[in-house]
């Protein structure tokens, strides 16, 4: 994976829950990681699964992705391409299945505040930093271990590689 993400912001507000970023009544029915993709945002932004593009950001306020600890709701957005989510903070349980699933989830308040949905950024995972016409913004770089499960496409395939197994 390449450490420079490029798109468009997509943004939300505070405690944007699990059961928002992937409906609850889902859970249970929709299995395949691609068809979860499809659900990704509906309730809060029903034009968002059509129209997010590879490499797109979200942008959001306080406390993304507090709720229940499911994975889908970190996988739904990884189908459909999101590059990376920006927040004011992230649920504690939501980051680590960013992580795991190889999404990078960034803090930045100051980015947060000042980009708005349809701007262009460019975000540096090695540097820290988010590019834009408004500014350049920084965030905590990624820890070096962090990064190579991000740039291995996720926990599992970083432990595949760390283990010898391949691919």
């Amino acid at each position: 994976m390449d450490t420079v993400i490029r798109g468009r912001v997509w943004k939300y507000g505070d405690n944007v829950n699990t059961d928002v970023i992937f409906p609850g009544k889902y859970t249970y029915t929709v299995r395949d990681r691609a068809d979860m993709g499809q659900h990704a945002l509906e309730d809060l932004d029903p034009s968002f699964a059509a129209e997010v593009r590879p490499g797109d950001v979200i942008v959001a306020g306080r406390n993304w992705g507090c709720g229940s600890s499911r994975e889908q709701a970190v996988v739904c957005l990884k189908m459909k391409g999101v590059g990376a989510i920006v927040a004011k903070s992230v649920s504690r349980i939501y980051y680590r299945n960013c992580i795991n699933e190889a999404l990078p989830a960034l803090t930045s308040a100051d980015a947060a505040e000042a980009l708005q949905r349809g701007d262009e950024v460019e975000i540096d995972l090695a540097r820290g930093e988010i590019r834009s016409a408004r500014g350049v913004f920084t965030f905590p770089p990624l820890p070096e271990a962090v990064l190579g499960i991000v740039e291995a496409g996720g926990l599992i395939e970083f432990t595949r590689r760390r283990l010898g197994l391949g691919g």
